[in-house]
């Protein structure tokens, strides 16, 4: 049987992560066109960057429940083997489609703090157009918050099944 403690870790890092990830889509970097007290040049002013840091927040929690489920189940390829039979099969299709979330989430979750971090640095003459203030686009954390919710569930169906197979590998012939 599978653990529950395992499991309730693992959830509750999963939900840190989300909520993190979550966070980190609200607070993300916003930036405006200002004047120097000269009226010469035009620059760009960010607001804070709590996004990023929420983004790395999310990043590790994720992968610290990804390498617990992992260490907890040896990889799925390390160990005893299974019995063959539908607990294993579907065991191994949840392996390979919760690993498919976790780096498409973690992708989200570090591209979006890379480039929420990113600040434009240059600034133009008055006379000139405004500067582009660059931004993280919308949506860039919220994907990852999605993917991190999808991997949540898919891991801890894959944690119950891999206990599922390998409880019935226990058994004597």
């Amino acid at each position: 049987m599978a653990s529950k403690i395992v499991s309730a870790i693992v959830f509750v890092f999963n939900l840190i992560a989300f909520g993190l990830a979550v966070a980190a889509e609200q607070r993300r970097s916003t930036a405006r066109v200002m004047q120097d007290t000269e009226v010469q040049y035009n620059y760009c002013v960010y607001d804070s960057d709590r996004a990023t840091g929420y983004g790395v927040g999310a990043f590790l929690f994720s992968v610290a429940s990804q390498l617990l489920i992992m260490l907890v189940s040896r990889c799925f390829c390390c160990g005893k083997p299974l019995k063959p039979g539908g607990s294993r099969a579907l065991a191994l299709v949840l392996f390979i489609v919760s690993w498919m979330f976790f780096l498409i989430a973690e992708i989200c979750l570090l591209a979006g703090s890379v480039e929420n971090a990113y600040h434009t640095k240059y600034r133009t003459m008055f006379m000139d157009n405004p500067p582009d203030c660059q931004t993280l686009r919308k949506g860039v954390f919220a994907a990852g918050a999605s993917f991190v919710f999808f991997n949540a569930i898919v891991s801890q169906f894959y944690y119950f099944y891999y206990s599922s197979a390998a409880e019935a590998s226990l058994s004597p012939y």
